[in-house]
């Protein structure tokens, strides 16, 4: 019988990969790996083609299962034990996040009919902004609207959450205490900033769906709703709105080829040539119109804050481009000074820990 002393598996499920962490009781990662491509309805065979092998004899012991899922809605603030009740309340919340919550709840799905005794929990990125204060999180919506629970939730709170941690771990080593002033980047190919202070989330740059806020790599991030209404009026199809929002925008609506920040900056780098012009041209607006949209998003959480101690890059385009940080920080001059940091994202690491301690026995 499986203990809390036994490993834990994560499971964290994108638009288009899977990512999976056996984590043991001490957070030593025994295993880790990443499947890429959808998660269909065919997922039970992750199971039985990849995680049965990958696992070996853990599979038995395993404590626990631990999903990342994106947006909790309002009820879901906490760890929470998956039960029937609760993935039919998580069902009705795919709309608001259908490239993550969906696959997320075919897992779930997968894994109840492979080992349905096996406990799985849930943490919710949207979780950590639970302290957004009211005029943070509130649109200027009719009332009947905000009745309607449409306000700002903030997402990647897993992430921002961890940066927090290792931050104020950071800081005191070196002996500084008190309310220091954050600013979380969370930038890969979903990207958004969140303003810290004494380890809570005070503002975001997400809203009510991953969609809003900083521009990403295949997000269009924050536009003028008029925008919408206008293709809209001019026939174009919800769904097909949608699609065209959430996938063909962003760095790749931009550069007209791409959605990958490295791929884009080799390109840069090698300069303008007779026969990648036009490539040269659209992954230099794309650059140019990320970075932008980032120092925007970045002077908003200083005001938010009321000035900054430290500035946290993390995430694929945080953590591996430098040339991005030093052409940010270099805009930040009126910041300084300014403390810089770079932290590798683990939400598997946090969901095992905040799963763990939700599960002990009280």
């Amino acid at each position: 019988m499986a203990t809390t002393s036994d490993p834990a598996l994560v499971l964290n499920a994108g638009s288009s990969s899977l990512k999976a962490r056996l984590v043991a009781a001490d957070g030593q990662v025994l295993w880790q790996g990443r499947r890429d491509g959808a998660i269909d309805v065919d997922a039970k065979d992750l199971w039985r083609e990849w995680l049965e092998p990958a696992l070996g004899p853990d599979l038995e012991s395993l404590a626990l299962v631990g999903h990342r899922v994106v947006h909790g809605g309002d009820r879901f603030v906490a760890p929470t034990r998956l039960t029937p009740e609760v993935l039919a309340e998580l069902t009705d919340l795919v709309p608001l996040a259908p490239l993550h919550n969906g696959p997320s709840l075919r897992l779930m799905a997968a894994l109840a009919a492979w080992r349905p005794q096996l406990p799985q929990w849930a943490c919710f990125d949207t979780a950590f902004h639970r302290t957004l204060p009211e005029e943070a999180r509130t649109y200027a919506l009719p009332e009947a609207w905000r009745q309607q629970g449409l306000r700002r939730f903030g997402f990647h709170g897993l992430n921002h959450q961890h940066i927090s941690e290792v931050a104020a771990r950071h800081w005191a080593a070196q002996g500084r205490c008190g309310p220091l002033r954050l600013i979380s980047c969370h930038l890969g190919a979903g990207c958004s900033l969140c303003a810290i202070t004494e380890g809570r989330s005070v503002a975001t740059t997400m809203g009510f769906t991953p969609l809003d806020g900083l521009v990403m790599a295949t997000r269009c991030g924050a536009i003028d709703p008029g925008l919408v209404l206008h293709q809209l009026r001019a026939g174009v199809d919800v769904a097909d709105l949608e699609n065209q929002l959430n996938t063909q925008s962003g760095l790749l609506g931009l550069s007209g080829w791409s959605a990958d920040m490295a791929e884009l900056r080799k390109i840069v780098v090698a300069g303008e040539t007779a026969t990648d012009g036009g490539r040269w041209a659209g992954a230099r607006r794309a650059i140019a119109v990320f970075r932008h949209s980032l120092l925007q998003g970045i002077g908003a959480m200083a005001a938010s804050l009321g000035g900054v101690d430290g500035i946290a890059f993390s995430g694929g385009i945080g953590e591996h481009d430098g040339a991005l940080r030093q052409e940010v920080i270099a805009h930040l001059a009126w910041l300084q000074p300014l403390e810089v940091l770079v932290v590798p994202a683990d939400e598997e690491g946090l969901i095992a820990r905040l799963c763990r301690q939700a599960a002990a026995p009280r």
